[in-house]
């Protein structure tokens, strides 16, 4: 493909920080709800299905302007993975919801997004290539709605006929049919930097197998392909072209741009690890826990640095 486009710009709205600290606060007012029901947790992604050791391999044959930041030079990187279901309550494997692949890599150098020196590049993924709202306040809003009994749901939808919409999609999305964590592709939905170049992220399922039992037991699906080979995930990237095809600010719209291979994630054979598990489970995944050539772009991201924030600092993740 031909070198692509620098040309993208983000656009910060001026009520956008003070948005942002309110939409954190109800989030973590939501996460404080259902931590006295299910224990200290997050406020989304609450129910972790696995957590895996990985390695990040960045290959040498990456063209010029694909090395950026951690795919610089070719090497290879431990990484966790954090496997979860999106909602904030602890449902069964067999309730739709959104998905997440979550990935650490470990032990990189560099100047980090939020300053000083970056400790970790994190990839925050689920399983749909956009989010069901062009901005965090759409999102935040449908997600409180949610929240709530039913009828009050219902009420507050009626009541506010601009979450109609996103309401709609966010349905879609969960009724989507998911095949498993080694059968689906995954998507970070939002843009992030890459070098000087935007992009938004891809990893490509492991296995066409498909377990016709893997949902009632997503976890078990993983580890027991895991008794038998490991799990390899290409990573790749899709490169910003214009403002139409490829939005920054627009977290509703999938792009339009082909995709290029940048690493390799693999999976190793291995079997739970409860000690592992509640450390993964105590860390945090933070798209802005980042090298500051990764930056997160976009107001979606921008939103999710405050509420994540706040998320973590309540329930004390490391």
């Amino acid at each position: 493909m031909a070198e692509p486009s620098v040309e993208w710009r983000e656009v910060v709205q001026p009520d956008e920080a003070e948005r942002h600290r309110r939409q954190a606060e109800r989030f973590a007012e939501l996460q404080a709800r259902k931590s006295e029901e299910y224990g200290t947790g997050r406020a989304l992604h609450r129910r972790q299905v696995a957590a895996l050791r990985a390695t990040l391999t960045v290959p040498a044959d990456l063209p010029e302007y694909a090395r950026q930041g951690l795919f610089r030079v070719p090497d290879k990187y431990d990484a966790w993975v954090r496997l979860s279901s999106g909602g904030f309550h602890r449902a069964p494997d067999h309730v739709p919801d959104i998905r997440g692949f979550a990935i650490k890599v470990l032990g990189v150098s560099g100047a980090a997004a939020l300053g000083g020196e970056a400790l970790t590049q994190d990839f925050a993924l689920i399983n749909h290539d956009r989010f069901s709202s062009a901005t965090s306040t759409e999102f935040a809003e449908v997600v409180a709605a949610g929240s709530q009994p039913r009828g009050r749901m219902l009420w507050t939808l009626l009541r506010t006929p601009a979450l109609i919409t996103p309401a709609r999609t966010l349905t879609a999305a969960l009724r989507a049919p998911f095949s498993g964590f080694a059968t689906q592709d995954f998507f970070s939905a939002a843009p992030i930097a890459f070098g000087p170049y935007a992009v938004r992220v891809r990893l490509v399922a492991a296995s066409d197998r498909v377990n016709p039992h893997a949902r009632d037991d997503w976890a078990a699906d993983v580890y027991d392909r895991l008794i038998d080979t490991p799990l390899g995930y290409d990573l790749q990237v899709q490169f910003f072209t214009d403002d139409r095809h490829t939005p920054i600010e627009d977290a509703s719209v999938p792009w339009d741009a082909p995709f290029a291979t940048v690493g390799r994630l693999t999976v190793g054979r291995q079997k739970p690890d409860d000690a592992f598990g509640q450390e993964v489970e105590g860390a945090s995944f933070d798209p802005w826990n980042a090298l500051v050539q990764h930056r997160p772009l976009g107001e979606v991201m921008r939103a999710r640095k405050v509420a994540y924030l706040a998320s973590q600092q309540q329930r004390g993740a490391v």
